[in-house]
């Protein structure tokens, strides 16, 4: 099983997670051939060698016409009177991108200033333009990267606006994104969901995640750190402030790691292949960095190596075509597996037994996409152990076309299987059964 391990020991913010995943991605210059193409006007993404604290590593530069913010040098220890820029959100929301973890929060900001100490570029970048949620998820949708890296950077971004408006007392739809920031923050998401899409895991394990302390001088008035945003964001994840006293978390960060995690852990035995190191901005006493380290798990073989969530719910009211919808809902939310199993409940009425499979961080999520999809008004829950093989897609090539083929492999076992859309596909465009692709497909292994 190919684990990912996100030690994050100095906090999480979008570009120390994008640099760090970078270190450890089997292509990274299709990292960056996507992401300097995706058609949003003057953004330019690179990423620099940084050492800190004699650690080598990756910095990422985040530009949009030719510009990019860089936090005030102050020194460490002064009083936290940090003004967060309203880059990102106007005065009822607060969702940050990489320069918040960077800035100190020791200087003053004016308010609504928008232009971040580079006044000569305030005319095209810093504008006094705003994207609501549906704006970001429009934008993110049009964006010319796969499916299931916009599906995830729509759904961090709703993680992230779900919590600015229950800290705000705000509805959804009135969270407005600042421009600048939310291009910078589109950045961020979208690269990061195409990084982990690049990669690949099997397992994603999130240690204890550093939120920083003190308070932070907003529109809003001074606010504690961890700000309420990133407390919402990381209900039921395991925190702890540590003795630095600055905001190391950002909401960005925070939805990025809450989104991918399977579990929330210290590091896993694991057989380690690569490690990346993602570079904050700020130098502190200790290396300022988020390390990825990625490897095969190393639990003895004859042994669980995952876990997992079993959801399940009694239907007895609902019409077949309706189940069929909500289960084709929990699979585009990311479950991994969704089944119904015909049973009899009270007074021999037949029924239908929902069952979702989900990762174990994922669990309050489909809990309540289930009561929100089915009719049942009670939802069970079981924590399993369960045994996976470690897979892998590669391409195959036969006389009707490209057809991918799942491969598995473990417990002395090993398995491959041609993936039913492209042999569906194939067939389709050649105008021979599906049953000929598919032999065709095992020939050519």
């Amino acid at each position: 099983m190919k684990t990912l391990y996100l030690e994050c020991n100095m906090g999480a913010a979008g570009d120390m997670l994008n640099a760090a995943l970078l270190g450890v991605c089997p292509t990274p210059e299709q990292y960056f051939e996507t992401m300097n193409h995706l058609g949003i006007e003057g953004l330019h993404i690179s990423a620099v060698p940084c050492e800190k604290c004699g650690i080598a590593g990756l910095q990422m530069a985040v530009e949009i016409h030719g510009e990019e913010e860089e936090p005030d040098d102050v020194p460490l220890g002064c009083a936290a009177e940090h003004r967060h820029a309203p880059e990102h959100l106007e005065a009822h929301a607060h969702p940050h991108s990489h320069h918040d973890h960077d800035h100190d929060h020791d200087h003053s900001h004016e308010a609504h200033a928008h232009d971040h100490g580079h006044p000569e570029h305030a005319a095209h970048a810093h504008t006094h333009a705003h994207f609501t949620v549906k704006d970001i998820v429009s934008r993110i949708e049009a964006l010319p990267v796969p499916e299931e890296v916009r599906r995830d950077a729509c759904a961090v971004y709703g993680i992230i606006a779900k919590a600015e408006s229950e800290a705000h007392g705000k509805e959804l739809e009135s969270v407005h994104f600042h421009e600048v920031g939310a291009i910078d923050a589109i950045a961020d998401v979208v690269g990061a969901c195409l990084l982990m899409h690049m990669i690949r895991p099997d397992r994603v394990v999130v240690s204890p995640i550093h939120v920083g302390s003190g308070q932070v001088k907003t529109d809003h008035g001074i606010l504690p750190v961890p700000v309420p945003a990133v407390v919402n964001i990381l209900k039921g994840v395991p925190t702890y402030c540590g003795e630095i006293r600055k905001e190391l978390c950002t909401p960005t960060g925070a939805a990025l790691l809450k989104y991918f995690a399977d579990e929330f852990a210290y590091m896993p035995l694991m057989q380690t292949e690569k490690i990346g190191y993602g570079m904050g901005k700020r130098e502190f006493a200790v290396a300022n960095c988020l390390r990825a380290v990625l490897g095969t798990d190393a639990a003895p073989q004859g042994g669980p190596n995952g876990t997992a969530v079993e959801l399940s719910c009694n239907l007895d009211d609902m019409t077949p075509e309706a189940i069929g919808a909500a289960e084709e809902r929990l699979f585009a939310a990311g479950a991994l597996d969704v089944f119904t199993t015909p049973i009899s409940m009270k007074k021999n009425r037949p029924a239908v037994l929902l069952t979702c499979l989900c990762k174990t961080a994922d669990a309050d999520r489909f809990a309540a996409l289930l009561f929100r999809e089915t009719a049942t008004i009670g939802v069970r829950r079981r924590d399993c152990s369960r045994y996976t093989l470690d897979r892998r897609l590669e391409p195959v090539t036969t006389p009707y076309g490209d057809v991918t083929v799942k491969y598995a492999e473990g417990y002395g076992v090993k398995k491959a299987k041609p993936e039913y859309e492209d042999v569906v596909r194939c067939a389709e465009a050649a105008g021979v059964p599906f049953e000929t692709v598919y032999r065709e497909t095992l020939k050519n292994l």
